[in-house]
């Protein structure tokens, strides 16, 4: 695991995972991405660990994605999900190969993991680093913390993990993501999108309290409730609409292609290589 992107401490049974990239208010390369996923899977393998806190350091929880042309979007990491490999790959392919994996994948994996998860959110949480909070089971924020996709604005509907119109109703959705405007934590209470708010100072004991409270439960007896609730929710369309969500978001991707000459979110490899030559 890149230990210098992300932080992973054992305290009890409580796993803290920490983005740790505070320079670039924690905006996920694929580095980062690769280096959560790897802290929960030490997380799920270890029958001590029994409940996980998501976090990040500095300033902000999460800018979202890295749209930089950091070099490092262009390492080789193997695929970890059942797509394949995007390295290599031109145009449409490499797009939704890499997305699949990173963005929706990876973030179907840590909602599915069979232990509980809190995200403990500060600051910005923008575009992708939704889908970081959303795979969580629960959301802890502080006061001064932001949430906002802005992707629209690229012409796309929405972050890969299309997630809005179950965690905030199909109107506030649409408001959300018409307008790219900022929703403060009290208003994301309001509407039933995260769980608890919080002063600032008291973030990070207001997360440990609740996991601690949740780690007394019988590991099994958790593990079936988060299943069985995952499961309603399916019902209830995500699964299907997410799907169908990011079918018309490689399509958005297609059309910035024609009309620019390649994607707006992710920047064409040549031109990523020229500019850290």
């Amino acid at each position: 695991m890149a230990e210098e992107l992300v932080l992973f401490e054992q305290r009890g049974p409580i796993s803290l995972i920490t983005m740790n990239r505070p320079e670039a208010a924690n905006a996920q390369n694929k580095a980062i991405t690769y280096a959560i996923d790897e802290a929960f899977k030490r997380f799920a393998a270890d029958d001590d660990a029994r409940v996980a806190i998501l976090r990040g350091a500095g300033k902000h929880f999460s800018a979202g994605h890295d749209i930089s042309g950091d070099a490092t979007l262009q390492d080789h990491y193997p695929p970890v999900t059942l797509w394949w490999d995007h390295i290599g790959k031109e145009h449409a392919e490499y797009i939704m190969a890499y997305e699949e994996e990173a963005y929706l994948g990876m973030a179907r994996r840590w909602r599915e993991l069979p232990k509980p998860t809190i995200a403990a959110v500060h600051g910005a949480c923008i575009g992708g680093a939704l889908a970081l909070a959303w795979a969580c089971d629960l959301i802890v924020a502080s006061e001064d913390a932001f949430f906002s996709d802005p992707v629209v604005t690229m012409g796309c509907p929405g972050i890969e993990f299309f997630c809005h119109p179950w965690v905030m109703g199909p109107r506030r959705a649409k408001e959300f993501l018409y307008t790219g405007e900022r929703m403060t934590a009290e208003r994301a209470y309001e509407v039933g999108m995260i769980n608890r708010v919080v002063p600032r100072e008291e973030l990070e004991d207001a997360a440990m309290a609740l996991a601690e409270r949740i780690a007394e439960r019988p590991r099994f007896g958790l593990a079936m409730t988060k299943k069985a609730v995952n499961v309603a929710e399916d019902e209830m369309g995500m699964r299907e609409g997410i799907e169908h969500a990011f079918a018309l978001h490689q399509l958005t991707h297609a059309h910035n292609t024609n009309v620019c000459g390649y994607p707006v979110l992710i920047s064409r490899p040549e031109e990523m290589k020229a500019k850290n030559a």
